[in-house]
């Protein structure tokens, strides 16, 4: 057998691994050394699996993952997840459709804490549906809106996604993280005129609630300004150079632990109820990120990426449209993975290709996590939509499948947005470098 041919049944059985319920880590790993021993040879399979274990765990580096991950869990314990969405619904609940503008708001400022659309969305439902259901807000519409605004969690920095994408494309995590800030500032923008147009169009989706005086939305203001600054501060001084990634994230959970500790939260529970969380989640991403690599080297020796490429070439088709056809096919594959297994399986694909088609590596990363973020709420995955379900039993998967369309719609003009203005995604990192 070819070289092209080995890939491309390793690309086939790690799909059905994963279609048949297999971890994503444990399914790239066993493809990725599979693939080398049939390869090259079975002890050099070997050999390679324990190289990239011991540089994976030794990579200091990598010490940038768990780090912000504990950073969230302890800004968790420290109540943010309420506060942000309290405060944007003092702001704007007393506009048609205000409650979901405020969940949008709330899911943009948790998920600069958590870095995880699941956490995200599973965090702010809890709080943001109940007060909409209340205040008589159409379930579908409410449940959509929520869906959607979790994904701003998978790119809002510090993306969780975003660094995993860094770490295997050998990429500036700080780049990265200055180019998200845009497309995500626009992503949210996007899902706010959504909801702005449907409460225009049909007043009953999102009625009004009281207005809250001003005298006491200023006030309110100080429940997040300890964390919007921890935030401001770690991300700013990330991107403008006076942190490396690690020492940021360091920086991070210093903040955090102090922030606990002045908002009464400095408890042992509290604190072993954080590591317990970011140990059993690191480690989940440390065996992926394994994984992941091993499939990288197996898909680089078999030559497939060359073979792709060189098959994109002899169509002659534009940058744009090679673009477009790697969007629908990542949206296809989104239709039965999950957002990680989906960038981890397409990067070491895709990426050399938009490479050689002049696209830079930090664009094709926002692209790939913003193309992502689209399949944690389209069918018939869709994450966010039965993370949502199990917070509320009593809506169908039907309801909230259809009050997600119209945040779909705006998703995929958004993304035609990223892909036709690639500045819009390399504008800061080039003002941040410079």
């Amino acid at each position: 057998m070819t070289p092209e041919l080995i890939g491309a049944i390793g690309i086939a059985i790690l799909l059905l691994l994963l279609a048949g319920g297999v971890p994503i880590g444990i399914g790239l790993m066993l493809v990725g050394i599979g693939g080398l021993a049939v390869m090259i040879s079975p002890e050099a399979a070997l050999v390679k699996a324990g190289v990239v274990s011991f540089e994976v765990i030794s990579k200091y580096e990598l010490g940038v993952l768990p780090l912000f991950l504990l950073m969230a869990h302890i800004c968790f314990a420290a109540g943010a997840s309420r506060d942000f969405f309290d405060v944007a619904a003092k702001f704007l609940g007393h506009r048609r459709g205000g409650l979901a503008l405020a969940s949008i708001g709330g899911c943009a400022g948790f998920g600069a804490i958590s870095g995880s659309s699941l956490a995200t969305v599973s965090t702010i439902s809890s709080v943001a549906l109940p007060e909409m259901r209340r205040a008589g807000y159409h379930p579908g519409f409410a449940s959509g809106a929520l869906a959607a605004g979790g994904t701003l969690g998978s790119l809002t920095p510090p993306s969780g996604a975003l660094i995993v994408f860094g770490i295997i494309a050998e990429q500036s995590i700080g780049k990265l993280f200055a180019a998200a800030i845009v497309p995500g500032a626009t992503q949210a923008l996007s899902y706010m005129l959504t909801i702005t147009l449907l409460c225009l169009w049909r007043p009953e989706l999102g009625p009004a609630t009281a207005r809250v005086p001003w005298r006491e939305r200023l006030p309110a203001l100080r429940q997040v300004a300890d964390i919007l600054a921890l935030m401001i501060f770690v991300i700013g001084g990330l991107m403008i150079g006076w942190f490396t990634p690690t020492e940021a994230a360091s920086v991070g959970v210093v903040g955090a632990l102090t922030l606990l500790a002045v908002r009464g939260g400095f408890t042992r529970a509290a604190v072993g109820g954080a590591l317990r969380s970011t140990l059993r989640t690191a480690g989940m991403i440390y065996v992926v990120i394994i994984g992941a690599l091993l499939f990288a080297t197996f898909i680089s020796a078999s030559e497939i990426t060359e073979a792709l490429s060189g098959a994109v070439t002899q169509l002659h088709a534009s940058p744009v449209v090679a673009i477009i056809a790697m969007t629908l096919i990542l949206l296809l594959l989104g239709s039965f993975l999950d957002g990680v297994a989906l960038m981890l399986l397409t990067t070491p694909i895709f990426l050399p290709i938009a490479e050689q088609l002049g696209y830079s590596p930090i664009w094709f990363g926002i692209f790939l996590v913003r193309t992502m973020e689209i399949g944690f709420v389209h069918p018939p995955l869709g994450l966010n939509i039965y993370v949502i379900q199990g917070l509320a039993k009593d809506l169908s998967l039907g309801t909230i499948f259809r009050g997600v369309i119209p945040f779909l719609v705006a998703d995929f003009c958004h993304l035609a947005l990223i892909i036709a203005v690639p500045a819009l995604t390399l504008w800061l990192p080039g003002v941040v470098a410079g």
